[in-house]
């Protein structure tokens, strides 16, 4: 039979994986609404039941996280951590102070909220971050994603509105929002056949909760939330680039790894869902914030690499010229 090439197709796409068929449940949500009541049983299942694929996600993805990484791994992933979830802190409270739980309804900003913004620059997309690593870095630093793989789910952004002073979540939903990436963590670090087999199973689940997500998004509202989400893109590139920067040259990096760290995951695009099924609050919000969280991760996925490549080009010249400074001394 003859061979089309459909998965190289969707991964020619930034973020492919979560932004193809996050497109094409929303455009069965905006055109087709009723089609999936209408075939109903598996079918209907398959465009509503996001959370359900969402909580395995978090499992499979918490199995691959190993806590024996060693002092330098924990010291560099939990400097650039601290840098990314700082900001998105920082930028929360100033956010939250101005607008609230709600989005902006008039505007050229209008749909653009503080929960858009935090769940943007909570996750580091964990792919691009180690290719980058792997082409322009050291290789030990691609383990670093180790520890910053912690920032997965909604668990983060609950508690940085929180911080923020907007609507928080009782215990119970924070420890829940959790406790799925937790018993992964577990069962991956008893047993690593239990990682390598539950890890496995980490990007087959992102299409598909894409689609159920996107099923739940009108794209009439599109045009605007992209041109947002290019905005909301360039955004996370700057404000949370600057501190990963500053911080992987103060852990003794070259900052390349601070710069390919500034971008936004894929799942991100799930975590506005998540925290309106846990704080209704929230639920305007989340209309738009997926759509503005989507568009950011193709942005980011475009920028970063480009300003990666940058850092790297300028690090290079740095040492070079060290050395060459460093031979001249030698000499004389």
């Amino acid at each position: 039979m003859a061979q089309i090439r459909i998965k190289r197709g969707i991964e020619r796409v930034p973020g492919g994986m979560m932004i193809v068929p996050l497109l094409i449940g929303s455009l069965i949500a905006t055109f087709m609404p009723g089609m999936p009541k209408f075939f109903g049983s598996f079918t209907n299942a398959l465009f509503t039941g996001a959370l359900p694929i969402l909580a395995v996600f978090y499992v499979c993805m918490g199995a691959s996280i190993d806590v024996k990484a060693t002092p330098y791994l924990i010291k560099k992933g939990g400097a650039l951590f601290a840098a990314k979830v700082g900001a998105a802190i920082v930028v929360g409270i100033v956010l939250g102070h101005f607008l609230g739980e709600a989005p902006v309804t008039s505007g050229m900003f209008a749909g653009i909220s503080t929960l858009a913004v935090v769940a943007a620059m909570n996750d580091t997309n964990g792919g691009l971050y180690m290719a980058l690593m792997g082409q322009y870095g050291r290789s030990e630093d691609v383990g670093a994603y180790t520890i910053m793989s912690l920032e997965s789910g909604p668990f983060l952004t609950m508690v940085t509105l929180g911080v923020a002073g907007l609507s928080a979540f009782p215990w119970p939903t924070l420890v829940g929002s959790i406790l799925p990436l937790a018993v992964g963590m577990l069962l991956g670090n008893l047993d690593r056949e239990m990682r390598d087999f539950l890890g496995r199973a980490v990007p087959v689940m992102i299409p598909f909760f894409a689609l159920a997500l996107g099923a739940g998004l009108d794209l009439h509202k599109v045009w605007q939330a992209g041109l947002l989400g290019i905005l909301l893109g360039f955004a996370v590139v700057v404000v949370t680039g600057i501190p990963l920067y500053i911080v992987d040259r103060l852990t003794g990096g070259t900052g390349v790894a601070g710069t390919a760290a500034a971008n936004t995951a894929g799942n991100a695009a799930a975590v506005p869902a998540l925290i309106a099924a846990a704080n209704p609050v929230y639920e305007e919000a989340a209309k738009s914030a997926t759509l503005l969280v989507a568009a950011c991760v193709v942005v980011t996925a475009i920028v970063s690499p480009i300003l990666t490549a940058a850092v790297a080009k300028r690090a290079m010249a740095r040492n070079t010229a060290n050395a060459a400074s460093s031979g001249k001394g030698a000499v004389q």
